[in-house]
């Protein structure tokens, strides 16, 4: 029998109780601004718009891209184990959506997440009957937690990371944590700093395990795509600037203003983290006295191109196999990093600036084997450019993957055991 909801649970099941009358015309004002799938949005009512697959089901939450994408490294784990599983994997983001789409593991099915509410919660776990429930990362939501206990549904808390900050904004709410947490059977945290967070709000024998990030695979390839790509670049020097903000790009393209100098015909592949950014990207190229072509626009790749601006979602995969050294944004600014497993999987050299708390532990593992280097400023980016040890760091990044596999089957044997157990 699940615990009954303290008072602050209590106060937030009332607030999501009176909200979900709202619900629907606050997604369809979204739909209106573009921030819904305007064919999908009932699924966050709880509509589900696939059948449930017989037998055993898994699902698997997290709120964004990478995060989402970060889970098909332990779903393969436990398709291993559990040859029998089928999966579901829920997320909030159209992004994240569409990515997970063209990288979907065998036998699972992605749907929007419920929104923490009474209707859409009933609705969804009425359908789908997870035998258990697995959230990662930061994206934990009291009503849907609570109603999943309630259901008798085990809960596992994966991946999980919380840094100063956001312990402190949790921790103005302690109560409401301190009934939700306890109610997960097995709470992984990426470090030893969110094992200590977690376990203060009131999670039971938090175990440290690593990020989940290390272990997913290789981002999905678009063949045809490359070859038409690898034909238009033909013997150029390649390098690619990945998830980019202002201050990344601003860095890059300084860099690769002098890159250009010592060889006039090397291509800088600029892949800003949100493509709708393009027109505000481009400009900087201009201003920068470059001369650029647009994947959006299906512009070729000539030989006055000196930046192909890849403005699309979802084919990390393509640039990275494209560019044999990346240099990964968020990391000159206040977004503090992206993560940098995803091009080391690829076989890119990794380089970065010196703002990465969001993946702090994963860049010092990275950094302290010699499978990635933290460069300050656009100098420092261009003098790594040229390194001759470029060529090393992604045999040394393979070492460390092949290690975190390792590290990370005891996770995915317990949570296997915690499936043997609900059926």
């Amino acid at each position: 029998m699940a615990k009954a909801p303290g008072l602050a649970l209590r106060g937030w099941l009332g607030l999501t109780r009176a909200i979900g009358p709202l619900l629907p015309r606050h997604l369809r004002k979204r739909i209106a601004r573009g921030k819904e799938d305007p064919v999908r949005w009932r699924e966050k009512l709880g509509h589900a718009s696939a059948e449930r697959p017989a037998g055993r089901l898994v699902w698997l939450h997290a709120v964004g891209l990478g995060e989402v994408l970060a889970l098909r490294g332990l779903i393969a784990k436990l398709a291993m184990l559990e040859p029998d599983l089928h999966f579901l994997v829920t997320s909030g983001t159209r992004g994240a959506a569409d990515a997970f789409a063209r990288n979907l593991p065998p036998r699972t099915i992605h749907q929007f997440a419920p929104l923490d509410a009474p209707g859409p919660a009933r609705r969804f776990l009425a359908h789908w009957r997870p035998d258990l429930s697995i959230w990662a990362e930061q994206e934990v939501w009291p009503g849907l937690v609570y109603r999943i206990d309630q259901a008798g549904i085990p809960l596992a808390l994966v991946n999980a990371r919380m840094n100063d900050t956001s312990f402190t904004k949790r921790a103005r709410i302690a109560a409401l944590w301190r009934d939700i947490l306890p109610r997960f059977a097995l709470v992984s945290a990426q470090d030893s700093a969110t094992a200590a967070h977690l376990s203060t709000l009131g999670a039971r024998d938090v175990r440290t395990d690593g990020s989940l990030k290390s272990i997913a695979p290789p981002l999905a390839d678009l063949p045809h795509d490359r070859a038409e790509l690898e034909t238009e670049i033909g013997t150029r020097r390649v390098w690619l600037a990945a998830s980019t903000h202002a201050p990344d790009e601003a860095a890059a393209l300084a860099a690769h203003a002098r890159l250009l100098q010592d060889d006039p015909q090397t291509l800088l592949i600029l892949a800003p983290r949100y493509p709708e950014r393009a027109e505000e990207v481009l400009s900087q190229i201009k201003a920068a006295g470059l001369s650029a072509a647009r994947r959006s626009a299906k512009a070729p790749i000539t030989a006055q191109t000196q930046v192909y601006l890849a403005d699309a979602l979802g084919e990390m995969g393509l640039f990275y196999r494209l560019a044999p050294v990346a240099f990964v944004g968020g990391s000159m600014g206040a977004v503090e990093g992206h993560n940098p497993w995803e091009p080391a999987q690829l076989n890119c050299a990794v380089l970065h600036g010196p703002r990465v708390a969001n993946f702090a532990a994963d860049y010092a593992a990275l950094d302290g084997a010699g499978a990635a280097a933290c460069v300050d400023d656009a100098d420092a980016l261009y003098q790594a450019l040229t390194w001759p040890d470029l060529a090393e760091m992604p045999g040394r990044a393979q070492t460390l993957i092949a290690a975190r596999q390792t590290a990370m089957d005891g996770l995915a044997a317990d949570l296997a055991q915690m499936i043997r157990g609900a059926s």
